[in-house]
């Protein structure tokens, strides 16, 4: 797991901000959407995300996790991982930079920085006369224990 760059009560004061700011009522399950996230420490999917949350809410619905997700995506909080043709997983936003290693048989995912591919990324940049913002590497790999697994 990435070093987080922000504690949970500091995302969570950073979400009421943003929810006054968009004219929004405040809403218990969008901040438990962030703790579920912030907790798990991992990559969940909506459906992972509801099932935690219905443990202590049993009116939450899909349809309003979907809605919510798209918001805290919008603005930030979060970040979507679109992994395998299973759809896309959703982690904290406020984390160091790290790239992901995805398993395409059992959507395993996982987080690994090497600084080697960072300035290799610099490097190609730059013979490009640009300057590098941000990038997105996802490695798609057929995992160790998979790999075990006869067809």
């Amino acid at each position: 797991m990435q070093n987080r760059l922000e504690t949970l009560d500091s995302i969570l004061d950073r979400l009421r901000t943003s929810i006054r700011k968009n004219g929004l009522k405040n809403s218990k399950q969008r901040e438990e959407i962030i703790s579920v996230l912030y907790k798990s420490g991992t990559h969940l999917s909506p459906e992972e995300i509801a099932s935690e949350i219905k443990t202590k809410d049993k009116t939450t619905s899909i349809s309003s996790v979907y809605r919510i997700l798209s918001f805290l995506e919008k603005e930030n909080f979060i970040t979507a991982l679109e992994a395998d043709k299973s759809g896309r997983r959703y982690e904290i936003a406020a984390k160091d930079h790290h790239d992901h290693i995805i398993c395409l048989h059992c959507g395993e995912i996982t987080e690994f920085v090497d600084p080697e591919i960072e300035r290799l990324q610099i490097k190609v940049a730059h013979e490009h006369n640009a300057n590098l913002i941000s990038h997105n590497m996802k490695l798609f790999v057929i995992c160790q224990k998979c790999q075990k697994i006869k067809p």
